[in-house]
């Protein structure tokens, strides 16, 4: 799949659950990951799933409300560095993954995601909530996988920003 069709896909998608989040979520939420990096124009990017990050209470409700749709064999890899009430939804055409209070593990203690800066991102009329692409680069090199850092640099080279040592 190109990167058009992708987002095309993509957007289609979310869109198609923008209601569904509107009606579930109370909370602040946001469109994370490949989503967001797609979203915010990044070439070459292609989902394998849509990343939703939301309170525990809104993630708890999301599952009430989809529990036909729910996946519960899916374990996210990664246990020992993220927490969160995470729930795995089988939608079409992209499974959605929720993490209710993510949390990551730095220095011994678990420390909450924060989201400092927001966009709003057209999805086919629907307004959905995604972290500014400088946002982004700040949680992909905060979380520190090599999947991770490999999103880094690859919005640093959409956002002009040199390439710099982020270990």
């Amino acid at each position: 799949m190109s990167a058009g069709p992708a987002r095309d896909a993509i957007v289609a998608a979310v869109a198609g659950l923008a209601p569904s989040f509107a009606e579930t979520f109370r909370d602040p939420w946001w469109l994370i990951g490949s989503t967001a990096m797609l979203l915010s124009g990044v070439d070459g990017v292609v989902p394998g799933d849509i990343d939703v990050l939301t309170s525990e209470r809104d993630a708890e409700a999301f599952v009430a409300r989809h529990a036909d749709m729910l996946d519960g064999n899916h374990r996210p890899p990664g246990d020992a560095l993220f927490r969160s009430r995470f729930a795995r939804f089988r939608f079409s055409p992209l499974p959605v993954e929720v993490m209710g209070g993510l949390q990551v593990r730095r220095d011994g203690a678990w420390v909450p995601v924060r989201i400092e800066a927001t966009r709003m991102v057209d999805c086919g009329g629907a307004l959905v909530p995604a972290p500014e692409p400088t946002e982004q680069l700040r949680l992909f090199e905060w979380f520190g996988r090599d999947k991770d850092l490999d999103k880094a640099r690859r919005l640093r080279a959409h956002l002009g920003i040199g390439d710099r040592d982020v270990a």
